[in-house]
C-alpha cells in the first residue's frame, strides 16, 4: 500500500498528464484546418465536378479522343484543374451540355496535370488542341473539325448554339426557352 505522500505526488502526476493531453487535444481541434469546400477559390476540394456540377459521371472519360473521332460523334473537350476557381464554376455549365447533348456527343474532361507531352502533331491526342490555358473548350464536329475553341468560362448559350449548328437543330430563338430554375446555391436546372 502507498502511503499519504506517494499517493499525492501520483495524483499530482496524473492531474498534471491529463491536464497536458488535455490542452494538446484542444489545440490540434483549433489548429485542424476546416474542410469546406469553396466555389470561389483556387484550392483543391476534390472532383469539381461531383461537389460543383453534381455530376460524376464526366470524369474519367468514357471514351478516348481518338475512339471518338473515328466513331464520328461530336466531341467536346474541356480542359481543367481541380484546383481552379474558373474550372470549379464553368463545371456547372459542362454538367448541363452534357445533360443535353450527352447521349449523341462524347464528353471528353481532360485534366492538364495529366498531359505529359503538351507539343504534338497528332490531332487524335488531347494534347494537340491544348493552348495553355484552363478551362479551355473544344468542339469537334462528326467530321473531325473544330467548330468551337475557346478560353475561359464560355456561356452556355455560346456552346449550345455551336451544338445546336453542329446538330443541324433550330436556333435558341425559333425553339423552345429554356428558362433557368436555381436548384441550390450553385446547381441551376434548365426548363421550358
Amino acid at each position: 500500500m502507498l502511503n499519504l505522500t506517494q499517493r499525492f505526488s501520483l495524483q499530482q502526476i496524473f492531474l498534471s498528464l491529463f491536464s497536458l493531453l488535455l490542452a494538446i487535444f484542444f489545440l490540434l481541434l483549433i489548429a485542424t484546418p476546416t474542410a469546406l469546400a469553396s466555389l470561389n477559390d483556387d484550392r483543391f476540394d476534390g472532383n469539381m465536378f461531383v461537389i460543383y456540377a453534381g455530376n460524376g459521371s464526366l470524369v474519367p472519360a468514357k471514351v478516348t479522343l481518338k475512339a471518338s473521332l473515328k466513331s464520328s460523334k461530336p466531341t467536346l473537350m474541356v480542359f481543367f484543374l481541380h484546383d481552379s476557381k474558373d474550372c470549379k464554376q464553368f463545371s456547372i455549365v459542362v454538367s448541363k451540355l452534357q445533360e443535353l447533348y450527352g447521349r449523341a456527343a462524347d464528353f471528353i474532361p481532360v485534366n492538364v496535370d495529366t498531359i505529359i507531352n503538351p507539343v504534338t502533331d497528332d490531332s487524335t491526342k488531347t494534347a494537340y488542341y491544348y493552348q495553355g490555358f484552363v478551362p479551355q473548350t473544344v468542339l469537334i464536329d462528326q467530321e473531325g473539325k473544330v467548330v468551337l475553341n475557346e478560353k475561359g468560362q464560355v456561356p452556355f448559350e455560346k456552346v449550345d448554339d455551336v451544338f445546336r449548328e453542329v446538330f443541324d437543330l433550330l436556333p435558341r430563338s425559333e425553339s423552345a426557352t429554356l428558362k433557368r430554375r436555381i436548384i441550390n446555391k450553385i446547381n441551376v436546372e434548365l426548363r421550358e
